[in-house]
């Protein structure tokens, strides 16, 4: 157990600070956003020619270090290595609120290991400004990330999500839209309600509400440019009715072949099954390995 008062100023180690940046709009940065830039003996950035065009647009001139998914093993230790030493880090991504989706969050982890005070900096987060102006519900609600990029693991996460009634928020790359859309259609009601954020605080900031089949048919017509954030509507009661009774007519086997037909490998096709069926997925494997 350990408990961490942020500002008692009782140990040798410096802090991390996890400082929020802005996600498109400069006027984004907070005050004390850029204090503690300016305060802190390093700055370690996830892209540091994109984070030099931000110290420099706000005068600060701390030393700035890379750290990233890729050097993330090598450059890790070093800064550990500095904040057992007494100085004072900042770590900030390219846009947002680090360690969120970033490989951030294995430095957070480290330095709690090792004893290290780590403290938020709060600012501009993408997925919480997209929720707040999507017209969903925000009592409750799920970030996923990024969504699976290979079309059977998407099509089984989704699957897994069909009956979340949460609001659910992810991410996903322009190139994706369209084939990401085509994957809920496949396994959500269509006329889910959806809400499709790009450029968030930037001069073409643009929100597509809609079903999840009328942003579909929309984006066929329309390019998709930015970065965006989806935010769905959770799994309403007819929509969790309508999902238990599709497979109620099928058999074991035909269960089973169902997911199959979708993408899923015959394991994961009977897991899947057995979930829906709220029965252990071993005695649905054994009942079908019986029949064969």
């Amino acid at each position: 157990m350990d408990i961490q008062k942020s500002y008692k100023e009782d140990k040798a180690s410096g802090k991390l600070y996890l400082v929020g940046t802005p996600i498109g709009n400069l006027e984004d940065m907070t005050f004390r956003a850029i204090r503690v830039l300016k305060e802190v003996q390093w700055v370690a950035a996830e892209d540091t020619r994109q984070t030099r065009k931000l110290m420099t647009h706000f005068d600060i001139a701390t030393r700035l270090v890379s750290y990233h998914e890729h050097n993330k093993h090598a450059s890790g230790p070093e800064l550990l290595r500095l904040l057992e030493n007494g100085d004072s880090i900042a770590l900030v991504s390219d846009a947002g609120l680090p360690a969120i989706c970033d490989p951030g969050s294995d430095l957070v982890k480290s330095a709690l290991e090792a004893g290290i005070d780590v403290i938020p900096i709060p600012g501009a987060n993408a997925a919480l400004s997209a929720l707040i102006v999507s017209g969903l519900s925000t009592e409750r609600f799920t970030f996923l990330g990024f969504l699976p990029r290979d079309k059977k693991h998407l099509l089984d996460e989704l699957g897994a999500l069909q009956l979340a009634k949460e609001t659910l928020i992810f991410y996903e790359a322009p190139h994706r839209v369209l084939k990401t859309l085509e994957a809920m259609l496949a396994v959500w009601s269509p006329e889910r309600q959806v809400c499709l954020v790009r450029e968030l605080t930037k001069k073409y900031e643009e929100a597509i509400r809609g079903t999840i089949r009328e942003c579909y048919d929309y984006m066929l017509e329309h390019e998709a440019k930015g970065e965006y954030c989806f935010v769905v509507e959770g799994s309403t009661a007819a929509e969790g009715a309508n999902a238990v009774a599709w497979w109620e007519a099928f058999g074991l086997e035909e269960h089973v072949e169902h997911y199959v037909t979708q993408g899923s490998d015959r394991k994961e096709a009977i897991k899947r099954a057995a979930a829906d069926r709220q029965m252990p997925k071993r005695e649905l494997y054994n009942f079908l390995h019986k029949k064969t």
